[in-house]
């Protein structure tokens, strides 16, 4: 059973970066994808990017100037930067496997609530 677990800060001001990790046990990220989502208060989830077993990134490309998505083999956690943040960057995130087969998130992290306030 795949396990994933966010953690991070909880407050970010307004333009600094945000900075997620997510920690996966049960699985290894040296295979699959893996996807960061997240739920503005109100709204609906939104993808923001994966990256892929070999290293390879994919980023929606609303975000793609500003997300960057990176792992780390040896703890088996991947991460997720965000910078130059506004309060509309405030949502809950989420990090999830992909199954490409199926091309759904079958796997999901409970999500941290993050706010970008001053």
């Amino acid at each position: 059973q795949v396990q994933l677990q966010e953690s991070g800060p909880g407050l970010v001001k307004p333009s600094q970066t945000l900075s997620l990790t997510c920690t996966v046990s049960g699985g290894s990220i040296n295979y699959y994808y893996w996807s960061w989502i997240r739920q503005p208060p109100g709204k609906g989830l939104e993808w923001m990017g994966a990256i892929g077993y070999s290293g390879s990134t994919y980023y929606s490309p609303s975000l793609k100037s500003r997300t960057s998505i990176s792992r780390d083999t040896s703890t088996n956690q991947f991460t997720l930067q965000l910078t130059s943040v506004t309060p509309e960057d405030t949502a809950v995130y989420y990090c999830a496997k992909e199954d490409r087969v199926t091309w759904t998130l079958d796997y999901w992290g409970q999500g941290t609530q993050v706010t970008v306030s001053s």
